[in-house]
């Protein structure tokens, strides 16, 4: 291992720690850390694919209930995760599993579309993963997957603020020592939440931020056509060459 990803493991560790002193109230039922459950193939992902510092960070909100949440990997798609970037790992189980959001790991048989746009399009412009990541990485600003009712996928910013602000103060560290580890010039929030996360890391830190449209499919404007409007935001920006 390098010590830029010695380094990013060990800021791994430490949020998945202070997370996990954290508590949530009703109406969150079950609170899932893959940094726990899923740390063999998240460890693998920042082993193999942060070991050099990079130009570009791209930050995502919190796992996805078919995605991050199952295999550990931002945005995790299982096939792109498996096939593209070599890594299918053995995955355990949450500490208070839902019967409706069960963990299955690199066997989910569901598709997180998220990811599969975002690295859709990575895999198209730039052919392999180690192109891509040579460059750019994909990281998500909270680690956490919250429940409602057992099934219902609840965001960080519909927390309550008293939860939201020990959370973010968490998550806000670790964004920083990642800034601080890889040195990127661009920090892309994925989404207006990411990209306001990343504004207020970029107040002590000397990082462009730009933003980049959702790929979610509860996203109207993604579902037209998501990979050619990020593709014109990071044009646009100046990162990616027209």
């Amino acid at each position: 291992m390098s010590k830029t990803s010695d380094a990013l493991i060990s800021a791994a560790a430490d949020l998945r720690d202070a997370v996990n002193r954290l508590s949530f109230a009703a109406p969150i039922s079950h609170v899932y850390n893959p940094l726990d459950y899923a740390w063999g193939p998240h460890a693998t992902y920042l082993k193999r694919f942060g070991a050099t510092k990079k130009r570009v960070i791209l930050l995502g909100m919190n796992p996805g209930p078919f995605g991050m949440a199952q295999i550990g990997i931002p945005f995790g798609e299982i096939a792109a995760a498996r096939d593209w970037m070599g890594i299918n790992e053995p995955v355990g189980k949450p500490e208070k599993e839902s019967p409706k959001r069960p963990i299955e790991g690199f066997a989910c048989p569901r598709s997180e579309v998220s990811g599969r746009r975002l690295w859709g399009l990575f895999a198209q412009r730039f052919g392999t993963a180690e192109k891509f990541f040579a460059e750019h990485f994909v990281a998500n600003y909270c680690p956490l997957a919250f429940l409602e009712d057992g099934s219902r996928n609840i965001t960080p910013d519909k927390l309550p603020s008293a939860e939201a602000s020990l959370l973010y103060a968490a998550c806000d560290s670790h964004l920083a020592r990642l800034v601080q580890i890889l040195q990127p010039e661009w920090l892309i929030g994925i989404g207006g939440f990411a990209e306001e996360r990343a504004l207020s890391i970029a107040e002590k830190h000397p990082v462009k931020v730009g933003r980049v449209l959702h790929p979610s499919p509860a996203s109207p404007a993604a579902n037209k056509d998501w990979s050619g409007s990020a593709t014109r935001s990071l044009v646009k920006l100046g990162i990616w060459p027209a």
